[in-house]
């Protein structure tokens, strides 16, 4: 069996993260903005993610991954989630797992254990991407002014998870409860989509949660 590299990427106490929208000092901005905000942000950052790739169409692939997750792997264009947890499908053989921050080492651990001997890929991509969560009674409306995927609910139902072209850059959008979307954002491209959502939310009012 061939040897494998697995070990923790995660800085120690003597070194910070920082993530991608560190410098917005978001948390300094957090709880200032009109309780009748129609639209709520929050940065919820420095999350682990991993990329899995594997063949969706083997049983046995199916069955390690809900050994080591407890989750079923998603069709097409959806996402599954348990807690703080959550797997998305990203292609006919690849899904981003995003786990509580620090528990990404242990996730990966569990997937290769449970699927040795099977042809897969787990690779952590949490320094390179960050989640945007967006929330309140009119953040559907800022979605509109932001993406031309059609954001309705019939099209767009709770627990669809699409990438799409979004204020002239790419980003996934994920539907995760009736009035919150997440948006899976690019670590170069975090300023210009931080920056682009103040603007398109300034006529509803927007409140930075921390």
């Amino acid at each position: 069996m061939t040897a494998v590299n697995v070990y923790q990427q995660r800085p120690n106490g003597a070194a910070r993260a920082e993530s991608p929208l560190y410098h917005a000092g978001l948390d300094e901005l957090a709880g200032k903005g009109s309780p009748q905000a129609g639209v709520r942000l929050r940065e919820k950052k420095l999350l682990g993610h991993l990329v899995l790739r594997g063949n969706a169409k083997d049983p046995a692939f199916a069955a390690g991954v809900h050994r080591a997750l407890g989750l079923e792997l998603p069709v097409a264009l959806t996402l599954v989630a348990r807690g703080e947890t959550s797997l998305q499908w990203l292609g006919p053989d690849e899904w981003l797992l995003i786990v509580p921050s620090g528990e990404e080492f242990a996730a990966e651990q569990r997937l290769r254990e449970a699927l040795v001997g099977q042809h897969i890929s787990v690779v952590n991509v949490s320094g390179g991407q960050t989640l945007l969560e967006l929330s309140g009674p009119k953040a559907r409306e800022v979605l509109m002014k932001s993406t031309p995927y059609d954001v309705h609910p019939l099209n767009f139902p709770v627990g669809k998870a699409v990438g799409s072209t979004f204020a002239k850059t790419q980003l996934v959008i994920r539907h995760v409860s009736e009035d919150t979307w997440e948006l899976l954002v690019r670590r170069s491209f975090a300023d210009y989509v931080w920056l682009w959502l103040q603007d398109a939310s300034a006529e509803f009012g927007l409140a930075i949660q921390a």
